[in-house]
């Protein structure tokens, strides 16, 4: 190389390499920050860890530990009249959205100036914030994932299911659905009262335990949601808050909905992370109830699934005829008020269509698959195998 290239080289990049040595010894030194960025990695690793072993999280954090955390929260939240968790969310959304825009403007900065120290602090930050929420989110509730679950408590066996059981189950459910709107009368479904539906499911649960124990509730906390406007784009009908106990709903949907979201709700609450056993706990509790209003909700909202899975296994064979054959089957059968009330539903959704949802439900399906939900968002529908074994073992729906 030539002497006034080396001079060149010398006078550009030694400082910057001395530079870099120095802010690196500088972090290495910094044993505090250190110190608690280590520890919280380790707690956070023994908490993936303990996820890895169902019958301890089944036997001592899901039936002893989270039913105290879940009650405590119930109690010193629950009487709020508004929703403390929504206000958190705004909170701590303002919150991050500004650090977001802080630490982007540092770390412009930090990258501008090669300030090695700035990039390697705003790194440490963020991933001592990161584990904070996930140590927060697993002790307080999220290693229910973890758990064996309603099969476990059951003692019943979710197989794969054929194409032939979902049709009996769909006529099954096109029988009950007929049968309570029947009793119902009415050829304009009743607005139950939001207040008298939480009453009521929370009346269901009760007498639910009375039977299966391990479904006790109490007390109640059932808020409507602040984020009811957004509610459309986010893609929700209702959702449970781990770090509150509160489980939210929105209450503009048609209220033939409401007694299953938020029965469904309240299976989070005691416990059942999975969306498929919430939706089963959720039908246990409303399809069980005294009420026909209840019963017509949960065989409505479970013929909803049925019927859309029988039409996926038959589309999946391209056999048009068989296809047009259960769809003029089930038309000819359903009665007609409860075709009304599903065109009613579809209708509710279709007007609030839009191009953020698909956006919003691919984040909400990763964050299932990365909570050992395989099927993601579609997830949901698994409820039908929760039924189907049901069925075999107690010989009901």
């Amino acid at each position: 190389m030539p002497k006034q290239y080396k001079k060149k080289f010398v006078s550009l990049f030694l400082p910057l390499i001395y530079r870099v040595l120095t802010m690196t010894i500088a972090v290495i030194i910094d044993q505090n920050k250190l110190k608690k960025t280590s520890l919280l990695l380790i707690v956070c690793f023994f908490l993936f860890l303990i996820g890895h072993f169902p019958d301890f999280v089944e036997k001592y954090y899901s039936a002893i530990f989270y039913p105290l955390v879940g009650k405590l929260l119930r109690i010193s939240i629950g009487w709020l009249p508004f929703s403390l968790g929504d206000c958190l969310y705004f909170i701590i959304g303002s919150r991050l959205l500004l650090l977001c825009i802080k630490q982007f403007r540092q770390s412009s900065n930090c990258f501008l100036f090669f300030n090695f120290s700035g990039i390697v602090n705003s790194l440490g930050k963020w991933i001592r914030l990161m584990c904070w929420v996930y140590l927060i989110f697993k002790t307080i509730w999220g290693l229910n994932y973890d758990r064996k679950g309603i099969a476990n408590q059951l003692v019943i066996d979710r197989n794969a299911y054929s194409k032939e059981q979902i049709v009996d189950l769909t006529k099954e459910l096109i029988t009950q659905a007929n049968y309570y709107r029947k009793i119902l009368k009415d050829s304009t479904l009743q607005e139950m009262p939001v207040q008298a539906i939480i009453k009521e499911t929370y009346k269901n649960y009760e007498a639910l335990s009375l039977v299966y124990p391990f479904l006790q509730y109490t007390p109640s906390s059932i808020k409507e949601t602040f984020y009811t406007p957004l509610a459309d784009y986010v893609g929700f009908t209702g959702y449970y808050n781990p770090f509150t106990g509160e489980a939210q709903i929105r209450t503009d949907v048609p209220r033939i909905l409401l007694p299953f979201i938020v029965s469904h709700e309240i299976a989070h609450q005691i416990g059942y992370a999975s969306e498929s056993e919430a939706n089963f706990v959720g039908y246990l509790a409303a399809s069980n109830s005294k009420n026909p209003y209840f019963r017509y909700a949960s065989y409505l909202e479970l013929l909803n699934y049925a019927i859309g899975e029988e039409y996926m296994l038959y589309a999946k064979e391209n056999n048009f005829k068989q296809f047009k054959a259960v769809i003029e089957y089930n038309n000819q059968h359903i009665d007609t008020l409860v075709q009304k009330d599903r065109k009613l539903i579809r209708d509710f959704f279709y007007k609030r269509k839009n191009n953020i949802v698909p956006i919003s439900n691919s984040l909400f399906d990763q964050f299932l698959k990365m909570n050992k939900q395989v099927s993601g968002i579609t997830s949901y529908n698994e409820v039908l195998g929760w039924l189907l074994a049901y069925q075999a073992k107690y010989g009901k729906l």
